[in-house]
């Protein structure tokens, strides 16, 4: 730089020079570069010769970058001033340095990360399509499993365990809208902002964006160069679509367990253990429950870098790439692993058959059925209780309770209090909208269906 005579000191340069990770925007930056080319040639500031060159020059580069030849210099500080330097040992310092005119690297950073953004949260969108694929082809398999339900982790009412994959479902739908929603933030072109007040060559802006695939172009240069928001939106995306599968992978890690049993998972995604031959450990699931945490790091990480900031441009912004990255690939290689895990699990229902069957998770059911008979619920929850205290202290199942065990804790218990303990009449009984039973089901599944047919219209 003209203004400064010293080299930067290697301490400063080794904190400030950012080639070993934003080399990944060459690809935007390449092709963000040939459509502001194709914009100066059109105003005139750049001649049709010089435009050739450089496009052709552009394109070397970004043959380079696909060959993984492109080589990198002491002196590049970051993916930008190496592709400008390449392009002058191509066609000529004098050429290359045309293409620099009404564009600064404030706006230029910012449209590239804009762009890997857009490209990255459609990704995870495809990707969490795939997975909610996988659930759904799961749930109908097993529509008619019964499973404890549980609260607090203890069981608490049966459902089927279609309608439990139903709920990871329906999760991944909010984060597919929360990843489509950060790729319509994404969607305002930067470029044109200049370092943070405009440019002063009639650059068509609505064109560059149409032609980069942007929507719409940032009303406000300030806001332009210093705008973060969209990798935030998408960090924010992804940091809950990383809880919703710690959260899957909590529940395989349980069910995978000998105390459990309710699954088997695909020993492609097991591992034995270093000195226990007997262990198949769930390394997949506790991973996926584990990620979570470092998805969540990389959002405060950019967030409490944003925090303060005054405009325009800081070199903090600087901070912005890795965090983004690094969840992305998070992001993507979970969802990745996650579908391959859901076509080879394995739920062994008759374990869940077994727990499922535990008369005591029958309780509230009785407890209805009082309700129906006149008594108000309260009374009806306590009576159940003094049942369920029964069982407990005498070792028996609610089935088992006498008659006149029954009459004296409540009149209203008859013969009825032994229909409703048959198992079917538990599940069944669930018939509104969103409940367990098979007829609500079915209609979730159906709406699941028409769900996975459109894009960003999640009824949950």
């Amino acid at each position: 730089m003209a203004r400064t005579r010293k080299e930067p000191d290697p301490r400063f340069w080794k904190l400030n020079r950012s080639v070993s990770f934003d080399t990944r925007l060459a690809p935007y930056d390449v092709r963000q570069s040939r459509v502001h080319l194709g914009e100066l040639s059109r105003i005139g500031v750049i001649s049709e010769d010089d435009a050739r060159s450089l496009d052709a020059a552009l394109q070397v580069v970004a043959a380079e970058f696909d060959a993984e030849s492109f080589e990198f210099i002491a002196r590049d500080e970051d993916i930008h001033m190496a592709i400008e330097r390449r392009l002058g040992e191509i066609c000529g310092t004098d050429v290359a340095g045309r293409l620099h005119t009404g564009r600064s690297r404030n706006d230029q950073v910012a449209t590239d990360l804009a762009m890997f953004t857009a490209d990255r949260a459609d990704r995870a969108a495809l990707l969490l399509a795939d997975v909610q694929a996988e659930i759904l082809r799961l749930a109908r398999d097993h529509a008619g499993d019964p499973l404890p339900g549980y609260t607090h982790l203890q069981r608490a009412q049966p459902v089927y365990l279609g309608h439990h994959l139903m709920a990871y479902f329906w999760m991944f739908g909010r984060d597919r809208r929360r990843f489509e929603a950060a790729r319509a933030a994404s969607s305002v072109l930067p470029l044109g902002s200049g370092a943070m007040a405009g440019i002063n060559w009639d650059i068509d802006r609505d064109r560059l964006a149409g032609e980069l695939g942007f929507d719409s172009v940032s009303p406000n240069s300030i806001d332009g160069v210093s705008n973060r928001d969209f990798a935030l939106d998408y960090l924010a995306a992804a940091s809950i679509c990383a809880s919703h599968l710690s959260r899957l992978g909590s529940e395989l890690v349980l069910w995978s367990s000998t105390e459990f049993g309710f699954v088997r998972l695909d020993e492609g995604f097991t591992s034995g253990s270093s000195i226990m031959p007997q262990k198949q450990n769930p390394d997949s699931a506790e991973l996926l429950r584990a990620k979570s945490g470092r998805v969540t790091a990389d959002f405060q990480a950019l967030i409490s870098v944003l925090h303060g900031l005054p405009l325009t441009y800081s070199k903090d912004l600087q901070e912005d790439k890795e965090p983004l990255f690094d969840a992305a690939d998070t992001i993507e290689a979970s969802l990745e692993m996650l579908v391959g895990m859901l076509e080879g699990i394995e739920f062994l229902t008759e374990e869940m058959v077994l727990a499922s069957a535990d008369e005591m998770l029958a309780a509230t059911e009785i407890a209805d059925m009082l309700v129906r008979k006149g008594l108000p619920f309260r009374e009806a929850h306590s009576v159940v209780g003094v049942l369920v205290r029964l069982c407990l202290e005498s070792g028996r199942s609610l089935s088992e309770l006498g008659e006149d065990e029954l009459k004296a804790v409540s009149d209203l218990l008859d013969a009825e209090y032994f229909a409703v303990l048959k198992q079917d009449n538990w599940l069944e009984s669930k018939r509104t909208s969103g409940g367990t039973s098979r007829v609500s089901l079915e209609s979730q599944f159906e709406l699941a269906e028409s769900h996975l047919d459109r894009t960003g219209d999640d009824p949950s």
